[in-house]
């Protein structure tokens, strides 16, 4: 996995940049009520879509939670006095604090299902009743655009797809969250191109293809034989599903 630490300064440029958060963000914005005035952002990372909610609701005061430092750092830079550095699994606030959670690709990064869980649990504690709670899903699915890409890579490892939208669904409904609506966003400027799938292997993207393995430097022998090098295929479309704590 990577280290999301180290990962901070390149973070925004490698995914997308204000492109994507845009997307994201509003997405976001459009399964919550419109009487939302204190959101948690879970896992907010830079920031960068952060911000954008913050911006994109008027009067909403927006509070971003992250467990990587430097994430939690530049986020912190763009919405002084908001950010907090904690683990998703443990929240620091009290039971029913917001009329809404967000967790953008978060899960997905969980090692275990009690991992996932967890974080939802957590999620519902800070919801006051009536409250939404919108989180991506799916997330490696919405990478697997049926590029030339996707079929060099069809046969890696795979590990465990830790938030299929079923499952996150269950843990919700297990913690009194109902579904309450569903959305999808683009994710700009992040369709991969042969090159730039071979450098996010090398730097450890895959969790199951650690860089200098093997089977790692197979797959990159393959991408590389690929036609148009630097053309990047379609982009991936996340899905979002929201929950609501009834009351």
């Amino acid at each position: 996995m990577l280290d999301y630490d180290k990962e901070a300064e390149r973070y925004d440029a490698s995914r997308g940049g204000e492109p994507r958060a845009a997307a994201a963000a509003d997405a976001v914005l459009g399964l919550l009520p419109a009487a939302t005035r204190r959101l948690l952002d879970v896992a907010c990372g830079t920031g960068i879509v952060t911000r954008r909610l913050a911006a994109g609701r008027h009067g909403m005061h927006v509070t971003g939670v992250d467990l990587a430092h430097n994430m939690a750092r530049q986020a912190a830079a763009r919405m002084p006095g908001t950010v907090v550095l904690a683990d998703s699994r443990r929240l620091p606030f009290g039971d029913g604090r917001f009329d809404a959670v967000s967790s953008v690709w978060l899960l997905h990064l969980a090692r275990t299902d009690d991992d996932v869980r967890s974080t939802v649990a957590e999620c519902a504690r800070m919801l006051r009743p009536g409250g939404i709670y919108v989180t991506t899903v799916d997330k490696a699915a919405a990478h697997n655009v049926g590029s030339d890409i996707d079929a060099v890579l069809a046969s890696r490892p795979r590990r465990p797809a830790r938030d299929q939208a079923a499952l996150v669904e269950s843990y919700a409904l297990d913690h009194g969250l109902i579904p309450a609506g569903k959305a999808r966003f683009t994710g700009r400027g992040q369709g991969r191109s042969p090159r730039r799938t071979v450098a996010d292997l090398r730097r450890g993207w895959f969790v199951t293809l650690p860089p200098g393995d093997p089977l790692a430097d197979g797959f990159a022998a393959r991408l590389a034989r690929l036609p148009d090098q630097d053309r990047p295929r379609p982009d991936p479309v996340f899905s979002l599903r929201a929950f609501r704590k009834p009351g």
